[in-house]
C-alpha cells in the first residue's frame, strides 16, 4: 500500500481507504447499499488492514448512525492502528438542532459519533455539507474548540462548492482557526466535474481530495455494458436517482476504453478505474467499499502497479466532456494555457 500526505498536513493516509457505507443496512438508500453486521464488518476490516489500509470512513447519516456503531465494533482492540474518518452536518432528524454546522450541533454531533464509534477521538472530522445559515467563523471556532479538546485531530469538508471552501479557508487564515486539509468529493472516470474548479483550488490551497464513489455510483464494475440491461442485484435499480447523473453514451465510451486496457493489462475494469484516479493531482486517498470479501479483494488490487502514459491518455480522452461556464469559452484556445495551465 502506498501512503500519501493528506493535503498540507502531516497526516499520512493510504492510497485506498475503506468506506463503511455498507455497514448497518438501515433505511431504503443504505439498505440497498448493504447490510453488513459487526461480525462481517470485522472480517472486512481484517482484510483491509492486512493489505495496509489504515483509514476507515463513515458518517452519522449512514444507516442512521448504525454504520458508525458497526465500524466501532469492527475495529475494537486495534484503535491505535486505525484512522477514523467521519462526517456530520446533514439532517439526522426533524428538529432544527439535528442539522447544520452551528456550534451546538457540531459539538453534539461529535459527542454522539464518539459514543457510536467507541473511541475518544476522531482522526478526520469532515463537514458533510456547507451550512449557508451559519457564519463560517462560528463553524471554524467550534471546530477549533473540538481540536483543542482532543476530540478531533484534523478537519475537512465534503461536497463544498469552490467559493464555500475558499471562504472557509480564508476565514481560517484570518483568525488563526483550523484549516480544512481534506475535501471529500465525487470524482470518477464518468464524473470529472471536480477538475474544473475544486482540483485547482485544492492544489493551490493544499487541500487533499478524499474521493467517494470512484466507480461512478457502481457503474464502472464491468457488469454494465452497451445494449444490455442492468444486471440483477445491481444497486442502481433502487439508487440511481440518488447518485450522480451519467449519460449512457459517456458511460459506454468509458467502459469500451476500460475493456481495451483490461485486455492489455490483465486487470479488471474496477481496478483500472481506481488506478486512474490515483494518478490525478491532489488525490490523497480513494474510498472503496465492499459488500463482501471478493469485492474488497478486487478493489484492493488497484494498487501496486501503474497504467502507462498512453493508457492514461486514452482514458482521459474517452471520459472528456466540455467544461461548464465559465471554463468553456477559452478552453479550446491554445494561448489560454499561457494564463491557465491545465490542472491535470
Amino acid at each position: 500500500m502506498e501512503y500519501r500526505r493528506l493535503g498540507n498536513s502531516g497526516l499520512l493516509v493510504p492510497a485506498l481507504s475503506f468506506g463503511a457505507g455498507t455497514f448497518g443496512g438501515r433505511g431504503e438508500l443504505f439498505g440497498a447499499w448493504g447490510d453488513t453486521d459487526a461480525r462481517q464488518a470485522r472480517r472486512l476490516v481484517d482484510i483491509a488492514v492486512e493489505a495496509g489500509v489504515t483509514m476507515f470512513d463513515t458518517a452519522d447519516v449512514y444507516s442512521d448512525g448504525a454504520s458508525e456503531e458497526v465500524l466501532g465494533a469492527a475495529i475494537a482492540g486495534r484503535r491505535d492502528r486505525i484512522l477514523l474518518s467521519t462526517k456530520a452536518s446533514l439532517p439526522t432528524g426533524p428538529s432544527p438542532a439535528e442539522a447544520g454546522s452551528g456550534r451546538s450541533r457540531l459539538i453534539g454531533a461529535v459527542e454522539a459519533a464518539l459514543r457510536r464509534l467507541g473511541t475518544d477521538y476522531i482522526d478526520l472530522f469532515q463537514l458533510h455539507a456547507f451550512d449557508a445559515g451559519t457564519p463560517v467563523e462560528e463553524v471554524l471556532a467550534a471546530l477549533d474548540d473540538l481540536v483543542r479538546s482532543g476530540k478531533i485531530r484534523y478537519v475537512g469538508a465534503s461536497n463544498f462548492a469552490g467559493w464555500q471552501l475558499m471562504k472557509s479557508l480564508a476565514a481560517a487564515d484570518r483568525y488563526g482557526l483550523p484549516r480544512y486539509i481534506a475535501h471529500q468529493v465525487y470524482y470518477s472516470l464518468v464524473g470529472r466535474d471536480y477538475e474544473w474548479e475544486l482540483l485547482p483550488l485544492g492544489r493551490d490551497q493544499g487541500v487533499g481530495a478524499v474521493v467517494w464513489s470512484p466507480l461512478g455510483w457502481g457503474r464502472l464494475t464491468g457488469k454494465i455494458r452497451r445494449g444490455q440491461p442492468l444486471p440483477e442485484g445491481s444497486r442502481l435499480h433502487k439508487t440511481a436517482e440518488a447518485g450522480p447523473p451519467v449519460s449512457d453514451d459517456l458511460l459506454y465510451d468509458v467502459v469500451d476504453a476500460l475493456d481495451d486496457i483490461a485486455a492489455e493489462t490483465g486487470r479488471t475494469i474496477p481496478q483500472i478505474a481506481l488506478n486512474w484516479l490515483l494518478t490525478r493531482p491532489t488525490v490523497a486517498t480513494v474510498i472503496v467499499g465492499a459488500r463482501n470479501e471478493d469485492q474488497l479483494r478486487q478493489n484492493l488490487g488497484a494498487v501496486g502497479w501503474q497504467l502507462t502514459a498512453d493508457q492514461i491518455a486514452r482514458l482521459d480522452k474517452a471520459s472528456a466532456v466540455t467544461p461548464p461556464y465559465p471554463y468553456y469559452p477559452y478552453y479550446r484556445l491554445p494561448d489560454f494555457a499561457r494564463l491557465n495551465p491545465p490542472a491535470v
